[in-house]
Order: C-alpha cells, then sequence, then structure tokens
C-alpha cells in the first residue's frame, strides 16, 4: 500500500487523538485497558451472507470520564481483515450509559475506497461495570459500499477496580 494513501487518515487520527490525550487527567495505568476479542455484527440485511461475527483483538483506554483510545483489528462481514483507531467521546450518561460516538479510521472493506482506509463517526453507548463492558454502536449502510449494523463488542480489563 501507497504510505501517502494513510497520511489523511493519519492526519485526521492525530487531530482526533490529541485533545483528547492533552485532556488524561492521571498517569498512564495499564489495569486501566480495555481488552476486546472483536465484536459481534447484527446485520440490517442478513440476508446478504455476511459474516455476523467478527473476532480481533482491540484495546481501550480512557482518558478521562469522557474520552477513550482505541485501536485493534478484527475479521470484517467482507471476511477480510480490517483495522482501526479512533477516540470515544462519551459526555452523557443516563442511568449509568454513557452515551457518544467514537471517531476514527477503518480499513479493510473492498467495496469502500477499495479497501483503503477511511473516516468515521459511529454512535455509541457503552455500559461498563468494575471488570465488565460492553459497547453498542450503530453502522450506517452506505449503498454498496457498508453494510449497515448494530455491533455489540464485549470488553474486559484485569486488575481491581472501584
Amino acid at each position: 500500500m501507497n504510505a501517502l494513501r494513510l497520511l489523511p487518515v493519519v492526519s485526521v487520527s492525530l487531530a482526533l487523538l490529541l485533545p483528547g490525550l492533552a485532556l488524561a487527567q492521571s498517569a498512564f495505568e495499564p489495569k486501566n485497558i480495555w481488552v476486546n476479542p472483536g465484536f459481534y455484527s447484527a446485520h440490517f440485511d442478513s440476508g446478504k451472507g455476511l459474516e455476523n461475527s467478527n473476532f480481533g483483538l482491540g484495546f481501550e483506554y480512557p482518558l478521562n470520564d469522557t474520552y477513550r483510545i482505541t485501536a485493534g483489528a478484527f475479521h470484517n462481514s467482507d471476511r477480510r481483515q480490517s483495522h482501526y483507531i479512533g477516540l470515544y467521546v462519551l459526555p452523557f450518561e443516563f442511568y449509568g450509559v454513557k452515551f457518544g460516538a467514537v471517531v476514527g479510521g477503518f480499513d479493510g472493506y473492498p467495496n469502500y475506497r477499495d479497501g483503503n482506509w477511511f473516516p468515521a463517526i459511529l454512535p455509541t453507548a457503552a455500559i461498563e461495570g468494575k471488570n465488565w463492558g460492553l459497547n453498542i454502536a450503530y453502522v450506517p449502510t452506505i449503498r454498496n459500499r457498508l453494510y449497515g449494523a448494530i455491533t455489540f463488542q464485549l470488553k474486559y480489563r484485569f486488575g481491581t477496580h472501584e
């Protein structure tokens, strides 16, 4: 892949991630890293033979109560390898559920930008306990390019949390 094709994604990612990093309130603590095994996608077009179980490995780290950085790789709905990097912005909370969006970039979808990186903003909800959590995101349908779904991402963090 031509390295110049990554330049817009890297630039946008840095522009999105740096403000969140600047707002970090405490020193890095490895016990706060959430680890996930990919996610499950409940596709709106269930008859298209898409892969619903999108296994992979991802990480999420809270910078404070609102911002979290995230990155990972997974086997996408088109049965291809995908990668992502982003920033969760979850400024609203209602009965323990945080609401906002994840802003970042994805690759690996053959019908969208020939599998190259593209930016995305996905509405998201997060439910978190001491060690277990669940991210729920809405992926819009982009006709002939990207299949819409509601995704469920189970996550776990090691260590003791209060």
